[in-house]
């Protein structure tokens, strides 16, 4: 159990879950950080990107969910530090974060400066970096997060999902879908589907878990960066 530290609130009944339910439990996207969009029920999906400990994410999908992701953390009180060869699409997003504060800054590829991340003062690292990105100066560590975005599966994409504590899966092909299914030990069904999504569909998994999750972007969010989409 991740145990949290802050300031002590109203005392409430303690809440306990039978030993059968706990499987239920088990979602590789939790109820503790950045809110992604909803589950197929309905229910909120939240990604718990400010973390003690290291977490690498690599999301298989477009531009889009990646700065929705990176506004979304930025408004938790993250910083975000963005490494890409393509400033220029990240340009306005960095210039809209944060109500005048620099939350969101942009760094050529390869030359992320060490962030000093804290608990008190978290990061997100995005490296959009194409194809086949390098491998990075800045890693993943203690309150500071790393998501990766490639635009489809690439030679690269084995060794990051096999290092990843969380993969994020939009529309791909039906070879791409079969090589993923195989790398993440995905069921049929799973497999099958992933041809198909809609845009702002992501299937976030990890060896063991799997949840479909629509991501929908907030009037601010479409205003900035326009309706959801897979192709750039």
């Amino acid at each position: 159990m991740r145990m949290g530290y802050g300031l002590v609130g109203p005392r409430r009944e303690r809440h306990t879950v039978l030993a059968e339910e706990l499987d239920g439990l088990a979602l590789p996207v939790g109820d503790d950080g950045v809110v992604i969009g909803v589950d197929a029920e309905g229910r909120p999906a939240v990604l718990g990107v400010n973390r003690s400990t290291p977490y690498e994410v690599t999301l298989i999908g477009g531009l889009w969910t990646a700065q929705v992701l990176a506004l979304r953390a930025a408004a938790t009180g993250a910083r975000v530090a963005v490494e890409t060869g393509r400033g220029q699409v990240w340009s306005a997003l960095a210039q809209a974060a944060g109500g005048g504060q620099q939350c969101v800054t942009l760094h050529e590829v390869g030359r992320v400066p060490p962030q000093g991340a804290s608990a008190g003062s978290p990061v997100l690292v995005v490296r959009d970096c194409g194809m086949r990105p390098p491998r990075g100066r800045v890693v993943a560590g203690p309150w500071q997060s790393v998501l990766t975005l490639l635009p489809y599966l690439s030679p690269t994409a084995p060794r990051l999902l096999q290092q990843s504590s969380l993969v994020g899966v939009q529309r791909v092909s039906p070879d791409e879908a079969e090589q993923i299914g195989k790398l993440m030990n995905l069921p049929r069904a799973a497999v099958d589907s992933l041809p198909t999504l809609g845009d702002g569909v992501t299937l976030w998994c990890n060896q063991r878990d799997r949840r479909f999750v629509m991501t929908q972007g907030t009037e601010a969010e479409t205003g900035l960066l326009g309706a959801a989409r897979r192709i750039d």
